[in-house]
């Protein structure tokens, strides 16, 4: 604030100044490989918790059974928690990260 002739005026922030929007970048739920479970029991998960066809959970089974890994879900980051927290309820290694950092597709 800046006193002109004994009215106070305020200063307009700097456009520079001004923090850019943060971006809504999509967050996706990665299933990781493990030694334990068989491959038909993530793939009943995948038909059980996501509703996906058996060619679309076996496909993505198959994916995480040969790569190490697979996108099985992709949105807001409250709801890739979600979908990490239920993968871990049925016992399957799985974490939510930036969609960016995702690199395999679903």
């Amino acid at each position: 604030m800046t006193e002109q002739g004994g009215a106070t005026a305020v200063a307009e922030p700097d456009a520079t100044s001004v923090p850019a929007p943060v971006r809504d970048v999509p967050w996706v739920t990665m299933v990781l490989n493990d030694p334990v479970n068989l491959m038909s029991y993530v793939e009943f998960v995948f038909r059980e918790y996501f509703g996906y066809s058996r060619a679309k959970a076996r496909r993505l089974m198959l994916e995480v059974h040969e790569r190490g890994r697979s996108r099985v879900s992709t949105g807001t980051r409250e709801q890739m928690e979600a979908d990490v927290q239920a993968m871990h309820g049925y016992g399957l290694w799985a974490e939510c990260r930036p969609a960016e950092e995702g690199g395999d597709t679903a």
